[in-house]
C-alpha cells in the first residue's frame, strides 16, 4: 500500500476477560438430549431430517401454503429488488443473486452508471460458476480490500454460508485470482491489509490455539510469500479472552489507524497505540466505548457510559465525540476529546458514516430517524445540518465513501417502499437513485404508536400496522414481533413478505421496541442485561396485554416472533406465559442457557447473559432457560422451532434439544432445520423463500387468518 507522506497508526484493543470456570461445586445437570449437539453427527442428522419430513408433511401440504411459497418466491427472485451497493475504488460494488446465480455474483459499475434503470455490471467474480469447478459449496461473504487503490483485495468464500471461511486475493484489474497471492484456509480469522505485500491475521495458526469461543487469540503479520510458520506475533492475548481482530480506518487525507480489537462481551475494552517500532502505550478512554472512524485527523469514538477525561469535563453516554489524533499518540494517557452529537433523552445515536470532509449520523428520535451532516469548523468545533430526506420514514447509512462526500442512505417504512438515496454531504442533498415498487396494496394499512407500561412503570413504545377498517373486537390475526438485545435497535422497515402474505390478507403486524436494545442509547440496553433481564420479558408481555386491552388481538389470534437472542426472547415467552399466544416462531434460537456457554460462540455473549460462573447468574438464567423451563403438565401452544445446521454463531443445538424435550413430553411442536446457510434463513433465495413460506403457513394455520 502506498502510505504517501501521512502517518500509519495502529491501536490495540483489549478487553478484560470475564473467563469461563468450571463450576465444579454445582454441576449442570445430566442432559439426554447432548448427542443432537453433534452438529454433522450421523445420529443427530438422522434425527434432524426425520423431524423435517414430520414438519414438511404438515405445512407444505397446508393448502395455502402453495401460493404463499409462491409470493415469497416471486420476492426473492424478483428483478426490481434494490442492489444494495457499497463504494469500491470510486465505483459501485454488491452481491446479487438470482434464480440463475444462486450463489451470486459479486459484480461492480460506475457511479453515473448505478443510477441507470438498467446498468453496465461488469462482473467480479460468479461464484455459481467458482463453486462448481472447484466442486465447493462457496458463498461470497465479503470482501477487504486494499486502500486506497482498491485494485486488490481479499474475498471471504464460506462453506454453506458459515461464519467461517477463506481468504483469498483477487486482482480486480484483471478480474482473476492471484494465483501466487495471499491465500489463506478456512477458519474464523479476521484479517486485513497492513501493506501491499504483509497482512494482518488473526487465526489458529495451530490446532487449539482459539478461546473458548472458537475464535483467534494470536495476530501475527503475514508477509507476502512466506509460509504460516514464519508469520511475526504482533499480538498475543489468552485462551480465556473471546478474540482479536485488527481492524483499519483510513481517511480521505491519506491518514491511516488500524484497531487490533480483542473483545469478549462486547462491552468492556481497553485500547492500545500501536506505533512501529515503539511498541503500544495505552489511550485512556473508557471501558464501554468504540472507535467509529477517522475523519481530518481526529479519531471518532462513540460512548456507551459517562466519560470524565480530564476535571470540569463531562460527555454523556450515547455521546459521540472526536480526539485529536497526533495529540493522542503524543500523550496517550491524557486525551481531550472535542463533542460531536450528545443524544437527549429518548434519542440515540444509529449510523455513523464518515466520507472525505464530512461526516453523516443517524438518530433515533422517539425511534423515528433522523440524519445530519457534520463538519469540523476551523476553530476544531462540530458544527450540523439536517439532511434533507423524507420525514417519517427509517434511515440507513449503507456505505459512505471517503474517496469522496457521497453516502448512499436507504429510507423504508412499513407502508413506504424502500427507497435508495445518493447523498452529497457537502451541499446537504440527496437524490433517489433506485426505489421498490410497490410489492403489496396497502392502500388500507395505516401505521399507529403507542406505549405500554411495562412491569416497573417504564413506557415501552410499539409499533402497530393494521387494517384502517380494523375492528377492536379482539378477533385480529397479529405476529407481534421484538428483539430485545445487544443494544440493537429495531426500526420500521418495509418487507414485501409480511406486506403480501400477512398485512393484505387482514393480518396485524406489530413490533415493539423493548428494553435490551438500542431504541433509547445505552441506558435502554443495559436495563436488561444478564440478571436484570427480565424486565426484558416483562416488556414484551406489556405490550401484549396491552394489544388486548385495545380489542386488537386476543389469545387465540395472538401470535409471536423473533430470532437469534430475539429466539431466546420467544423461548421465555413460551414457557413463562403460554396462555397469552396461539402461536411461537422461535428463529434461530438460543434455549439452554445453562449450557450456552460451550455451544457455537456462546461464552462471547457473557457481557449479555452472564456466566453460569457466577452463583447469582446461574440461578437467573436457570431461572429463564427455556430448555430447563418446560413441565410437561403444561398446555402449551404448538411451537415452530427452526435452525440451520451451519449456524456457527448461536449454533443448531439449542433448538434441536428444545424440540427433542418437547418430544419426551409428549408435547407438541413443528421443527425445521435448514441444512444450508449460516446464522440466518437460507443461503439461496429460494431456501430462504421456502421457510418464509412455512413460518406464515403456520401463522395462518394457528390464528385462522382468513
Amino acid at each position: 500500500m502506498n502510505m504517501g507522506p501521512k502517518t500509519l497508526v495502529c491501536f490495540v484493543i483489549l478487553v478484560a476477560s470475564e473467563g469461563l470456570a468450571a463450576d465444579l461445586a454445582n454441576p449442570l445437570p445430566a442432559d439426554p438430549f447432548v448427542w443432537l449437539e453433534d452438529v454433522h453427527g450421523a445420529r443427530a442428522m438422522d434425527w434432524v431430517h426425520a423431524e423435517n419430513a414430520k414438519t414438511l408433511d404438515v405445512l407444505e401440504k397446508d393448502p395455502r401454503y402453495p401460493a404463499l411459497l409462491a409470493s415469497a418466491r416471486a420476492f426473492a427472485e424478483t428483478p426490481d429488488r434494490i442492489p444494495t451497493p457499497s463504494f469500491l475504488g470510486g465505483q459501485v460494488q454488491n452481491l446479487w443473486q438470482d434464480p440463475a446465480h444462486e450463489h451470486g455474483i459479486w459484480r461492480r459499475t460506475s457511479l453515473a452508471d448505478f443510477g441507470n434503470p438498467a446498468p453496465h455490471w461488469q462482473t467480479l467474480i460468479d461464484v455459481d460458476a467458482l463453486a462448481r469447478a472447484e466442486h465447493a459449496n462457496w458463498f461470497f461473504k465479503g470482501a477487504n480490500c486494499e486502500q486506497p487503490a482498491e485494485r486488490r483485495c481479499l474475498v471471504y468464500l464460506s462453506d454453506g454460508g458459515e461464519d467461517a471461511g477463506s481468504w483469498r486475493e483477487f486482482d480486480v484489474s484483471t478480474g482473476r485470482f492471484i494465483t501466487d497471492g495471499f491465500n489463506l484456509p478456512r477458519g474464523k480469522q479476521p484479517t486485513i491489509w497492513e501493506s501491499r505485500d504483509a497482512l494482518l491475521v488473526a487465526r489458529e495458526w495451530h490446532t487449539g490455539e482459539v478461546t473458548v469461543t472458537g475464535y483467534p487469540y494470536i495476530l501475527k503479520r503475514l508477509q507476502r510469500g512466506e509460509p504460516f510458520s514464519a508469520a511475526v506475533e504482533i499480538f498475543r492475548g489468552e485462551p480465556t479472552d473471546v478474540s482479536v481482530a485488527a481492524v483499519l480506518f483510513y481517511d480521505g487525507m491519506g491518514d491511516h489507524v488500524t484497531l487490533i480489537d480483542h473483545q469478549l462481551s462486547s462491552y468492556e475494552h481497553e485500547y492500545f497505540a500501536l506505533e512501529p517500532p515503539h511498541g503500544v502505550a495505552k489511550l485512556a478512554l473508557p471501558p464501554k466505548s468504540n472507535p467509529d472512524g477517522l475523519l481530518d485527523g481526529q479519531l471518532l469514538v462513540s460512548l456507551y457510559e459517562d466519560w470524565h477525561p480530564e476535571a470540569g469535563t463531562s460527555f454523556p453516554s450515547g455521546a459521540l465525540v472526536a480526539i485529536d489524533l497526533a495529540a493522542t499518540i503524543a500523550d496517550p494517557a491524557h486525551l481531550h476529546p472535542t463533542l460531536i452529537y450528545a443524544p437527549g433523552p429518548r434519542e440515540s445515536l444509529q449510523g455513523v458514516g464518515v466520507t472525505r470532509t464530512r461526516l453523516l449520523i443517524t438518530t433515533l428520535e422517539n425511534v423515528k430517524s433522523r440524519a445530519y451532516v457534520y463538519r469540523r469548523n476551523t476553530d476544531g468545533r462540530w458544527s450540523r445540518k439536517p439532511l434533507a430526506l423524507p420525514d417519517n420514514s427509517a434511515m440507513e447509512i449503507d456505505d459512505a465513501d471517503v474517496q469522496s462526500d457521497h453516502a448512499f442512505i436507504t429510507a423504508t417504512g412499513f407502508l413506504i417502499p424502500s427507497t435508495l438515496w445518493l447523498a452529497d454531504l457537502v451541499r446537504g442533498t440527496a437524490r433517489s437513485v433506485k426505489a421498490l415498487p410497490a410489492q403489496f396494496d396497502a392502500s388500507r394499512e395505516v401505521v399507529e404508536q403507542f406505549e405500554a407500561v411495562s412491569s416497573d412503570g417504564t413506557k415501552i413504545p410499539y409499533f402497530l400496522v393494521r387494517p384502517r377498517a380494523m375492528r377492536h373486537d379482539g378477533n385480529n390475526p397479529t405476529i407481534l414481533y421484538a428483539y430485545g438485545g445487544f443494544q440493537s435497535a429495531q426500526i420500521p422497515t418495509y418487507d414485501a413478505n409480511l406486506g403480501k402474505l400477512w398485512l393484505e390478507r387482514g393480518g396485524v403486524y406489530v413490533l415493539a421496541n423493548i428494553r435490551g436494545g438500542g431504541e433509547f442509547g445505552p441506558a435502554w440496553h443495559e436495563a436488561g442485561l444478564k440478571t436484570h433481564r427480565q424486565v426484558v420479558y416483562d416488556d414484551f408481555v406489556a405490550v401484549a396485554r396491552d394489544l388486548i386491552a385495545r380489542g386488537v388481538t386476543k389469545p387465540a389470534r395472538l401470535g409471536i416472533m423473533g430470532g437469534s437472542n430475539g429466539g431466546l426472547l420467544m423461548g421465555v415467552e413460551f414457557t413463562q406465559h403460554p396462555e397469552l399466544w396461539s402461536a411461537v416462531d422461535m428463529q434461530m434460537p438460543l434455549l439452554d442457557m445453562l449450557g450456552s456457554e460451550h455451544i457455537a460462540a456462546g461464552s462471547a455473549w457473557v457481557g449479555e447473559y452472564g456466566s453460569i460462573a457466577n452463583p447469582e447468574e446461574r440461578a437467573f438464567l436457570a431461572s429463564i432457560s427455556p430448555y430447563h423451563n418446560l413441565k410437561p403438565s403444561v398446555h402449551y401452544p404448538e411451537p415452530l422451532i427452526w435452525t440451520t445446521t451451519k449456524d456457527d454463531r448461536v449454533g443448531p443445538q439449542h433448538a434441536r434439544k428444545f424440540a427433542a424435550r418437547l418430544a419426551s413430553m409428549g408435547l407438541p411442536y413443528l421443527f425445521y432445520e435448514v441444512t444450508e446457510g449460516g446464522h440466518g434463513s437460507g443461503a439461496t433465495l429460494d431456501e430462504q423463500a421456502r421457510t418464509t413460506a412455512l413460518e406464515f403457513t403456520y401463522f395462518a394455520r394457528k390464528l385462522s387468518l382468513p
